[in-house]
C-alpha cells in the first residue's frame, strides 16, 4: 500500500469513528440544477432531481480526459499543505457566469469568474479566460459516480449506494472509502494541471438523500474537510454546494458557495454567514419561461438577493450559456 493510500485509509477510519451524527433536516427541497448537461433527448431529460448534475458529454463535447496524458484516476502523492494566502479567495459581490452544457465557445460575457465542467472544459478555454483576467472554477460531482466518466471504472461496488431516482446511469458514493477518496484526489490533481482556479464538487450532500449507504450529515462533515484540505495543498479554492445543514461546520474550510433557489425555497438565511464571513455565494434561480424571465419575477427575485449580497444568475435548468443578472 503506497503512503498516499494509507493515509487516505487512516482518514476513512477516522471518518466513521467521528462524533454523533448531525441529524438532517426532513425533506430537504429538491433541486432541479442536478439536470445540468441534460438534453430532451438524454434520458430523464430535465426532470427535477436531488442536486447539480453533470450529464454524458455530447458529439460535440471535449474530447475526453483519458486522453489526456496529464490524467490519471490515481492520485499522486499526497502534496504537503498550502501556506497561508496560496490559493485564491473570491471576493464578496463578484460576478460570474456557470456554463455546464457543451463546449464552452464565447468568452466573452462580462463576468468575473466562470463556473465550468472540470473533465469537458478545453485547455484552450481556461486559458483564454485567464488571458482576459478571469478566474475558474472547475465544477465535478464528488458524491456521485456518472458512468460516463473517463474515470468511472476505477470504482468498485463497495463505494456504490443506491442509484439516484430518474438518472439512469448514476449511483451516490460512498465517500467515506478510501478508493472514493482516492479518486477524488486524482481529480483535484486534474484540476491543478488544467490551471483552475477553484473547484465546485458537487452531491456531497447524500446525507439528504436516500443514498443507500447510511451517510450522515456528520460524514459529509469530514468528506468536505478532507476535500478543501486536499484541494488548498493543491492551492485550488473549493466552495459548498447547497447543503445548508452543514454551513456552520465547514464554512472556515471552504472560500465560497454555490447556492440555487434559495429564494424559491425561502432559505437564503441559512448562507449569509457565507457574506458574513467575506466569502460570496454564487446563487442561480431557475425562472420556469427561460430563456426569458418576467419582469415583475425578476424584480421579486432581484431585491431579495441583493438584500442578502449574493451574486445572483438566472439560468436555464441545462446551465447552457443564457444567462440574466440583478
Amino acid at each position: 500500500m503506497s503512503p498516499a493510500t494509507s493515509v487516505l485509509v487512516v482518514g476513512a477510519l477516522l471518518a466513521q469513528l467521528s462524533s454523533a451524527a448531525i441529524l438532517p433536516r426532513l425533506g430537504y427541497p429538491l433541486h432541479p440544477y442536478h439536470a445540468v448537461h441534460r438534453g430532451p433527448d438524454a434520458p430523464g431529460g430535465f426532470a427535477v432531481a436531488s442536486r447539480t448534475r453533470s450529464v454524458a458529454p455530447t458529439e460535440e463535447a471535449a474530447v475526453p480526459t483519458d486522453a489526456d496524458p496529464t490524467y490519471s484516476a490515481s492520485a499522486s502523492p499526497v502534496p504537503s499543505p498550502a501556506p497561508a494566502g496560496a490559493f485564491w479567495q473570491p471576493a464578496v459581490g463578484s460576478t460570474w457566469q456557470i456554463e455546464l452544457t457543451g463546449i464552452v465557445s464565447d468568452t466573452t460575457y462580462a463576468a468575473d469568474i466562470w463556473d465550468l465542467d472540470l473533465f469537458d472544459v478545453p485547455q484552450a478555454t481556461i486559458d483564454s479566460l485567464h488571458a482576459a483576467g478571469k478566474k475558474v472554477i472547475c465544477y465535478f460531482s464528488a458524491g456521485s459516480l456518472e458512468d460516463w466518466r473517463s474515470d468511472a471504472a476505477t470504482f468498485t461496488a463497495a463505494d456504490k449506494g443506491a442509484a439516484m431516482e430518474g438518472w439512469e446511469g448514476e449511483w451516490w458514493l460512498d465517500t467515506r472509502t478510501a478508493n472514493v477518496r482516492s479518486i477524488m484526489a486524482a481529480r483535484l490533481d486534474l484540476a491543478q494541471s488544467k490551471n483552475c482556479d477553484a473547484v465546485d464538487p458537487d452531491n456531497v450532500d447524500g446525507y439528504g438523500n436516500d443514498n443507500g449507504v447510511g451517510l450522515t450529515a456528520a460524514d459529509s462533515t469530514d468528506y468536505l474537510h478532507f476535500l478543501a484540505d486536499q484541494a488548498h495543498a493543491r492551492g485550488l479554492s473549493i466552495g459548498l454546494k447547497n447543503a445548508a445543514d452543514i454551513v456552520g461546520s465547514v464554512l472556515d474550510k471552504m472560500q465560497f458557495h454555490v447556492n440555487e433557489q434559495c429564494i424559491e425555497y425561502d432559505e437564503c438565511n441559512l448562507f449569509t454567514p457565507f457574506i458574513d464571513a467575506g466569502k460570496p455565494v454564487f446563487h442561480i434561480e431557475y425562472p420556469e419561461t427561460a430563456p426569458t424571465v418576467a419582469a415583475e419575477d425578476k424584480s421579486q427575485r432581484c431585491t431579495a438577493a441583493v438584500s442578502s449580497g449574493f451574486s445572483t444568475v438566472f439560468k436555464a435548468y441545462n446551465l447552457d450559456s443564457w444567462i440574466e443578472t440583478c
